[in-house]
């Protein structure tokens, strides 16, 4: 783990040794470290582990500029090209949304993707109201943003009133935009999930090929709440050859011998 010049900015990042890669990418106000703890421990035996903290999120230094999916998705095809080659992206929340647009932008990178708790659309969201500050939940994220941020909790209203100001306006993707998508991709969300469910399935329908997964019991922290059952239909995801063989398809084509 150490520091590298991603588009001319010092980021944080976790290159791992040549082999079959997986690369984490974090929610909005989070960091690599809560995937590297809560995912990577279950799927490492089977996949290398990268991952990186984007701008103004964990050990990575902000910027004077706004926040954009776009920036994010440019950071992250500067890093996997830093890697060398293509990977299987596991986005959660923010990081879902970065992989979307990485994949329909540079496919050749990515091998499969999963999107967890993502939105393709600003309307995919539930309203936001609880996240106002001065709060006693800023206050509590304020300090956890700290502990491992090189711009210090002075810096905490900064990068939250960027990303409330994101998450107002983008993503901006459309339905025709994920039929442009041409790698298998998994949808996978909690149903109690910030991102509605309407709005996740919308998602799945328009991705060609794509897989569902809605675990019960479950929020947007589906990953700290369900790790195991998260990380099996993750780990199966990424290890299929191939679109699964079902017995009665209706959006996948019936292959010859199966169901007969």
């Amino acid at each position: 783990m150490a520091y590298v010049s991603l588009l001319g900015h010092r980021t944080w990042v976790k290159v791992p040794r040549p082999g079959p890669t997986v690369l984490l990418l974090h929610g909005g106000m989070s960091s690599s470290a809560s995937m590297l703890r809560s995912l990577a421990p279950r799927i490492k035996k089977d996949f290398r582990i990268a991952a990186f903290d984007r701008r103004g999120h964990g050990r990575t230094p902000d910027t004077d500029e706004p926040f954009h999916y776009e920036t994010m998705a440019d950071e992250t095809i500067a890093f996997i090209e830093h890697l060398g080659r293509p990977v299987y992206l596991v986005g959660h929340s923010d990081g879902g949304n970065v992989a979307l647009y990485v994949t329909l932008r540079r496919p050749d990178l990515v091998r499969k993707a999963v999107v967890i708790g993502a939105n393709y659309h600003y309307d995919g969201l539930m309203e936001l109201d609880h996240m106002t500050r001065p709060s006693p939940e800023f206050d509590l994220w304020a300090m956890k943003y700290a502990e491992s941020s090189p711009d210090g909790i002075e810096h905490a209203p900064v990068v939250y009133d960027k990303t409330l100001a994101m998450f107002a306006s983008e993503p901006t993707l459309t339905r025709a935009d994920l039929g442009e998508i041409s790698r298998p991709t998994l949808v996978l969300a909690g149903d109690d999930d910030v991102a509605t469910l309407e709005h996740t399935c919308s998602m799945y329908e328009a991705i060609p090929g794509a897989q569902l997964a809605i675990v019960p019991g479950a929020s947007h922290a589906l990953l700290k709440e369900r790790p195991k059952e998260s990380a099996r239909l993750i780990r199966r995801f990424l290890l299929e050859d191939s679109s699964p063989e079902t017995l009665a398809p209706v959006r996948r084509a019936r292959r010859e011998g199966v169901g007969d």
